[in-house]
């Protein structure tokens, strides 16, 4: 069940909790479909540094993450030098692991090739769910995976493309946060069902269902 937010009593996604900047990521961007190439990278990698972290670390260090990676611009990243990996794992204002920042810049490789030779990147990823959302419906944080057969499919699309750190189950997350999937409650206010309920209309009109 979604949990009440006692500052304005909606219901949310239990995992937003009370932090005000969780509650905001839940309220403002997870779920909510991306199309934009590079956003989709900048998720992407981050989903990738989050890998055996809380994704709350990684958002609160995120606007560091964009200063020290310059605003995620892959043509920029993938020019990384080793003595520029060096100076990244001196940054106290990102996560230092050496493995995901070599990561970042096979990815913005991976990313740049794409973009010049194949379908560029967010239609890539859009074309697995026909370019719309797939609407999941689950009653509890127990019945949203960890990864599906579409997350492994992505994962292996990607990582047969060069980009490092999108196992099926970073890849799901990175689903989820960019809208591939709708994965909120169906008691949470974000929830496209509990919306249409509220305005008193059909629910789910135009979106697609089905699980991921």
């Amino acid at each position: 069940m979604s949990e009440i937010h006692p500052a304005d009593g909606r219901p949310r996604c239990p995992w937003a909790g009370h932090d005000e900047l969780y509650v905001a990521y839940h309220d403002h961007e997870w779920g909510l479909p991306v199309y934009d190439d590079r956003a989709l990278f900048e998720m992407l990698v981050l989903d990738g540094f989050q890998a055996g972290l809380s994704w709350i670390i990684i958002l609160r260090k995120r606007e560091n993450f964009r200063r020290a990676f310059d605003g995620f611009e892959p043509a920029k990243i993938a020019r990384y030098t080793p003595k520029r990996v060096e100076r990244l794992l001196q940054d106290e204002g990102i996560v230092r692991n050496r493995l995901k920042i070599e990561a970042s810049i096979l990815s913005a490789r991976a990313w740049l090739d794409v973009m010049q030779k194949g379908p560029g990147f967010s239609k890539l990823l859009w074309d697995f769910v026909d370019g719309r959302p797939k609407i999941n419906h689950p009653r509890s944080i127990k019945q949203v995976p960890a990864e599906t057969a579409l997350s492994r499919a992505i994962s292996k699309e990607l990582a047969g493309r060069g980009f490092k750190f999108c196992g099926p189950t970073i890849v799901y997350a990175f689903m989820q946060a960019v809208g591939m999937v709708n994965d909120h409650l169906v008691s949470c206010f974000r929830h496209p069902d509990f919306a249409a309920r509220e305005a008193g209309t059909p629910g789910g009109a135009g979106t697609n269902r089905g699980a991921s």
